[in-house]
């Protein structure tokens, strides 16, 4: 993808102040602050006269593999690796903080604080954290040896019981999931989740081939708690900031209908 001029004049004055700020490797006296162009270009596995037409806003296509190296040698913040895709007009296949698998403090705070049922899911929709209130509702679930939502909707019978209409939540969930998870179709732990659940699941394999796409837009729940009875929810989902591989997934309580 090309980029209009104004971009590529501020993704080079960005490259370069970043490269600038970099503390500059042993040896000798330097006249310019930071690293070198070559030594960054080294660091990325790419041309140094590419690296340069980089900074010097060329009319060059940037793909998303050469991005990520480009912020893995720049050293780049979070926020700086969202802006410099943002700038370049890119998804990034790897967006969260890479070799870190722990539950970020604040995002539990947040559930424990919440009083309506609320959970979090990671890039593969594994539920790491919920509060007390969605333990009791997702007790199958999230009370199980199984954190994948997908995996508890399309392997225990157990979710039949508990979702309200569940072909057809079922079939949103899946046009969900593929369109969250489109920015890295190939990401070995996708397909390895996907190969496994068409293996175990003929609705799966089914809904899966159906290709269906939508955005993770909220609505309606209903669900049959063996306790409460049917119980009603608005969904809502929120993407924390520093966070964006991670969801939150609130339900709010609804007035039950009266046919209920």
């Amino acid at each position: 993808m090309l980029l209009p001029a104004e971009r590529r004049r501020l993704l080079g004055i960005f490259v370069r102040s970043r490269r600038e700020a970099l503390p500059p490797t042993a040896g000798g006296r330097r006249r310019t602050p930071g690293l070198r162009r070559e030594e960054v270009a080294a660091r990325c596995g790419i041309s140094t006269a590419w690296y340069a037409w980089v900074e010097q806003g060329r009319d060059i296509a940037l793909s998303p593999g050469t991005l990520g190296r480009l912020a893995g040698a720049l050293a780049l913040a979070p926020a700086e690796r969202a802006y410099l895709f943002e700038l370049a007009l890119q998804r990034d296949p790897h967006p969260g903080a890479p070799g870190s698998d722990a539950v970020p403090p604040a995002l539990e705070a947040a559930l424990a604080a919440m009083a309506a049922p609320a959970y979090l899911l990671d890039r593969l929709w594994r539920a790491r954290a919920w509060n007390e209130a969605a333990a009791r509702l997702f007790a199958p679930w999230l009370g199980g040896s199984e954190p994948c939502l997908l995996a508890f909707v399309f392997r225990d019978p157990a979710a039949r019981g508990l979702i309200v209409d569940w072909e057809e939540r079922a079939r949103r969930v899946i046009a969900e999931f593929r369109a969250d998870t489109a920015r890295a179709p190939d990401d070995p732990a996708l397909l390895a989740l996907v190969a496994g659940l068409r293996a175990d699941s003929s609705d799966f394999s089914r809904l899966w081939d159906g290709h269906a796409v939508a955005a993770r837009d909220g609505g309606a729940r209903r669900f049959r708690h063996p306790e409460d009875g049917i119980l009603d929810y608005e969904q809502v989902t929120l993407v924390p900031a520093a966070h964006p591989d991670h969801k939150i997934v609130m339900l709010l309580p609804r007035p039950t209908p009266s046919a209920a």
